[in-house]
């Protein structure tokens, strides 16, 4: 072998040495994730709750190197914001949002959310664990490029008010405030009620400034918002067990390595159970830390039984509009 030889070996060594090490390099680099979260609430709330351990729990099942930033408080705006970027994939790839907020991409997914759908909490959760909802998630994926990849929630919802409405009589005309989705309108305007849709961050001003006379919503967000203040009066009507989807871009999702990629589904699925034991937990205990304090007063709803009777055709007819009566219908099978 010849000195020029040697050379050239111990070029073409060094040359690939180098080159193993740059993709190495490359290879660790794209290892090293951000994914952005929202949360319209701080650390104490449910949702924020379930989404760290969403974060926890990823970190647990992926071994590359993955950082969270997650903006509480509204800093990223409202629900309706983000479904923008979760589609965009811009500023954020995971929250926790009601159906009803994505109901312009995907009309059907707002049944899973519909008032009067679950009888307890038993079959809400029953439901939750099944694939029972499947139809509504391709459609979402498909129309909006947003997964589903797990479901928290739990919260029972009831009328909030600035006066008392404890009856069909004191309901009837009643002004309030209800999500974008179209059935949610439906349903109380079946119940005699004049209901509206209003940006939840508007509804506190638009309560006291009497433009609406109350909304519905669960004890978490009734505590955290203070809603209390300019409507004192919950009645127990019960019509919503929330369901509340853990959702993830599809456009950020698809450029995630494969490993991080289960790491998400296994993680979502967990997480999702993980935040309905603890805000079906939490419910009642907040609503009891409201009346405690003398912020609100509680009522049972007269002839709740009647309410139950007069929603069956709205929700009939709306699961027939979007094709879903076979869904609807195993859903109350359950």
């Amino acid at each position: 072998m010849t000195v020029f030889d040697s050379a050239k070996r111990k070029t073409l060594g060094l040359t690939l040495g180098v080159a193993m090490g740059a993709l190495a390099a490359t290879a660790s680099f794209a290892q090293e994730t951000t994914l952005r979260g929202a949360s319209m609430f701080d650390e104490n709330h449910a949702f924020t709750k379930t989404m760290r351990k969403f974060e926890e729990l990823v970190d647990e099942y992926y071994d590359g190197d993955v950082t969270f930033d997650l903006r509480l408080n509204g800093e990223l705006g409202v629900e309706k914001d983000y479904v923008n970027f979760l589609q965009q994939g811009v500023a954020i790839d995971y929250t926790i949002m009601a159906p009803s907020n994505m109901a312009k991409f995907a009309p059907s997914i707002p049944l899973m959310d519909m008032p009067f759908l679950f009888r307890d909490l038993d079959h809400w959760n029953k439901v939750l664990s099944s694939d029972a909802f499947a139809p509504l998630e391709a459609e979402l994926l498909a129309n909006a490029d947003i997964m589903v990849v797990g479901y928290t929630g739990g919260g029972v919802r009831n009328l909030v008010s600035s006066k008392p409405i404890g009856n069909l009589d004191e309901l009837a005309g009643h002004k309030m405030r209800v999500m974008g989705a179209p059935i949610q309108a439906q349903i109380f305007a079946a119940l005699t009620a004049a209901p509206s849709a209003i940006a939840y961050n508007e509804v506190y001003n638009a309560i006291q400034s009497g433009v609406i006379a109350g909304f519905e919503n669960e004890a978490a967000s009734i505590q955290n918002l203070k809603f209390y203040e300019v409507a004192p009066n919950v009645t127990l009507t019960k019509h919503t067990i929330t369901v509340r989807p853990i959702v993830f871009s599809g456009k950020t999702f698809r450029n995630l390595p494969a490993a991080l990629q289960d790491a998400i589904k296994k993680a979502g699925a967990e997480a999702g159970a993980f935040g309905r034991a603890l805000e079906s937990s939490e419910d009642g205990i907040k609503l009891q830390e409201m009346i405690d304090a003398g912020q609100i007063k509680v009522q049972e709803f007269a002839g709740r039984e009647k309410l139950l009777e007069m929603v069956i055709p709205v929700q009939d007819a709306f699961a027939a509009d979007i094709g879903a009566t076979e869904l609807l219908q195993a859903v109350r099978g359950m």
